[in-house]
């Protein structure tokens, strides 16, 4: 097959499965009525009674309002009303006695490119919130389909065709796969990630470098492009040769350019936006950079609360689910290290940055966006056991927690 035809089958398995899995989410929750609360994790009890988002004007919107749920509030909030708008909730910082508002805690690209998208969608007519709900939706699903190709460009050198689109489909049927196609950040942020992974493969510096800044303002986990950008400039040279003759102005320029994810972070980081999200982050949703200590406390409450005596398990299914993703990510890095090795850092980044963020939850969303995983699920589905195995046990809880996001409850 063709490359041209094989990005033709991945656009329509990619339009495929977002019209399917927006069908469920529809049907599920006309279907069924779950007993609340969700007993997930410590805190989840008082966040998912029915009256819970009562008050929550950017979640009760009722146009695609399966597809936005937790973390969906403050980007809308931020799109609608910019990061002064208080309607995504404020708290006050137990250190200074002054409110803060919640949207400062996120990173701005995903909002302001939704934002972007609700000038021309504005035809629609559409209430603002309605608006920033579809350029949402909009802007994650194209950033999926662009991360599809990219993916599939990333297999080329140890997948067969067959094997790079099993790949595309392992992605889409993840158990947190679900993820890409709502208010949230990751389908913009693989479409930015994966392909400045794949531009650094085809040797093209400067737009590897500035897809890699884009996605530093898109999620945390975008500065640890450094890692494979470098290993690409360190693999231009020829170790058997005299290094002096090599390292001319186009090396360094190419180095200069490895930076730029680091650099757009730390621009990010100290500006005001950053500083409102170091606040914010040190009090109230808990993360840090490398937070070492507050993690391993938080992994230590996490497996206590997990192996409690909770209503019908909850706790323990959500925390298997977490450390399962960890473990299937490292394996997968760990495997690609001598294969991929810029690919393979890129996802060990991605672990390390996510294990030890100060914060034990949201790993499965957060291991969605490390591309290792996916290569080698695709090598193992050579096996048509494996394959067929696997494809029923991801989509079933990729359904489980479709299911569970559309009706508010947490799944990371």
């Amino acid at each position: 097959m063709s490359t041209k035809k094989s990005l033709i089958v991945i656009a329509f398995i990619w339009l495929g499965w977002f019209l399917v899995l927006y069908a469920f989410q529809y049907l599920v929750t006309e279907r069924l009525i779950l007993k609340r609360p969700d007993y997930a994790v410590s805190w989840t009890e008082k966040e998912t009674t029915i009256i819970a988002n009562r008050g929550k004007i950017y979640l009760l919107e009722p146009f695609l309002n399966r597809q936005v749920a937790w973390d969906s509030e403050y980007y809308l909030g931020i799109a609608v009303g910019g990061y002064d708008d208080p309607e995504a909730g404020t708290v006050v910082n137990p250190a200074t006695g002054l409110p803060v508002i919640k949207n400062y805690s996120f990173f701005p690209l995903y909002p302001y490119a939704m934002k972007a998208f609700m000038f021309p969608l504005q035809v629609f007519g559409l209430n603002p919130i309605a608006t920033g709900s579809l350029a949402g939706v909009v802007v994650a699903l194209l950033g999926t389909l662009a991360g599809l190709f990219a993916l599939y460009d990333l297999g080329r050198d140890y997948l067969d065709e067959s094997g790079r689109l099993r790949t595309i489909f392992y992605i889409l049927i993840f158990p947190t796969g679900f993820f890409l196609a709502q208010v949230y950040t990751e389908g913009l942020f693989i479409g930015l990630a994966f392909w400045s992974l794949a531009l650094a493969r085809r040797k093209q510096w400067l737009w590897a470098s500035l897809l890699a800044a884009l996605a530093a303002w898109t999620r945390a986990h975008g500065a640890a492009l450094v890692l494979p950008l470098l290993v690409a400039c360190l693999a231009a040279l020829d170790w058997k040769k005299p290094l002096l003759k090599q390292l001319n102005w186009k090396w360094f320029a190419q180095m200069l350019c490895a930076f730029l994810p680091i650099g757009a972070y730390l621009l990010w980081r100290y500006s005001a936006l950053g500083q409102g999200w170091a606040e914010l982050q040190s009090f109230y949703f808990g993360r840090g950079l490398m937070s070492l200590e507050s993690s391993i406390s938080s992994w230590k409450s996490a497996y206590d609360y997990a192996r409690g005596p909770l209503i019908g398990g909850q706790g323990i299914v959500y925390f298997c689910l977490e450390v399962f993703t960890i473990l299937l990510a490292l394996v997968a890095a760990l495997w690609l290290l001598r294969r991929a090795p810029g690919v393979a850092l890129f996802s060990l980044g991605v672990i390390v940055l996510s294990v030890f963020s100060g914060s034990a939850q949201s790993m499965a969303r957060y291991m969605l966006v490390a591309p290792a995983t996916y290569l080698f699920l695709g090598r193992l589905g050579r096996s048509q056991a494996f394959d067929r195995a696997w494809t029923v046990f991801s989509l079933l809880l990729m359904g489980m927690g479709a299911m569970l996001f559309s009706f508010d409850m947490w799944v990371g």
